[in-house]
C-alpha cells in the first residue's frame, strides 16, 4: 500500500481528490488530518482512512501523522505570517524520511500573471503573497521532492479542463475547476514523479485574457 498523508483534509478540493483516490487507486490507505475529524465521519468506516484530529501550527501532532507516510499533500495555501505549517511540514517529513510533498499555492507568486487580470489578482492577494512566497521558497530549499500548485481563482464548475505551465512561463488562464485543480493531485499521487521538484500554474487556458475570475 502507498499510504499518503492530507492535511487539511476537510477542505472543498482535499475532499474531491479523497473520494477519487479512494474510487480509484485501490493500493492506496489514506490519513485525514484536519482540526474536526467528525466532519469526515463518513469515511471513517473505510478500513483504507484514518482520521487524525489535529493543528498544523503542532509541530509533536504533524510528527506523529507523519511516521510511515509515502506523500504528502498540503490541501490548502500557507498564509501564516512565520509560515509555521510549512516548516512543520518540512521539518517532520525530514524527521521522518519523508520525501515527496505537494502544497497548494496561489497564482502570483512571480509576477507571472499578465495585464489587467495580474494587476487586479495581485491587489486581491497582495496581503498574503509574502508568505505565499516565502512557503514556496521554503519547499525548493527543503531538498524534498515538492510540487508547488498555483491554483487560479476556483469555481464548481463539473468539467476537467486545464492547462499547465511551469515557473519559468507566463500563467495561462485565470479560472479552473475545483474538479481539475483535484485532477492534477490524484495523477501526482498515482505517479508521485509527475510535477517533482516544479512549481506548477493551473488553470483552464480557455479563460485566458479575461479580466475577472470565471465562476
Amino acid at each position: 500500500m502507498k499510504n499518503v498523508l492530507i492535511l487539511g483534509a476537510n477542505g472543498q478540493i482535499a475532499q474531491i481528490v479523497e473520494e477519487r483516490v479512494l474510487k480509484e487507486q485501490p493500493d492506496v490507505a489514506l490519513t485525514l488530518f484536519l482540526r474536526n475529524s467528525n466532519r469526515l465521519s463518513n469515511l471513517g468506516t473505510n478500513d483504507r482512512v484514518t482520521l487524525v484530529d489535529g493543528d498544523l501550527a503542532d509541530y509533536d501532532a504533524v510528527n506523529a501523522a507523519m511516521k510511515g507516510q509515502d506523500l504528502v499533500y498540503v490541501a490548502f495555501v500557507d498564509h501564516t505570517a512565520d509560515n509555521v505549517i510549512t516548516k512543520n511540514v518540512v521539518k517532520a517529513m525530514q524527521a521522518n524520511h519523508v520525501t515527496r510533498v505537494v502544497e497548494s499555492s496561489l497564482l502570483g507568486l512571480y509576477n507571472e500573471v499578465p495585464g489587467e487580470y495580474g494587476r487586479w489578482n495581485y491587489s486581491m492577494v497582495k496581503s498574503g503573497l509574502p508568505a505565499s512566497i516565502n512557503a514556496d521558497k521554503l519547499l525548493a530549499e527543503s531538498g524534498l521532492d515538492y510540487t508547488t500548485l498555483r491554483f487560479p481563482w476556483l469555481n464548481d464548475r463539473d468539467e476537467v479542463k486545464y492547462s499547465i505551465t511551469h515557473k519559468d512561463e507566463q500563467y495561462v488562464g485565470v479560472s479552473g475547476s475545483r474538479q481539475s485543480m483535484a485532477d492534477v493531485i490524484v495523477k501526482i499521487i498515482a505517479d508521485p514523479d509527475y510535477l517533482k521538484n516544479d512549481s506548477v500554474g493551473i488553470a483552464d487556458a480557455d479563460t485566458q485574457g479575461k479580466t475577472r475570475p470565471v465562476y
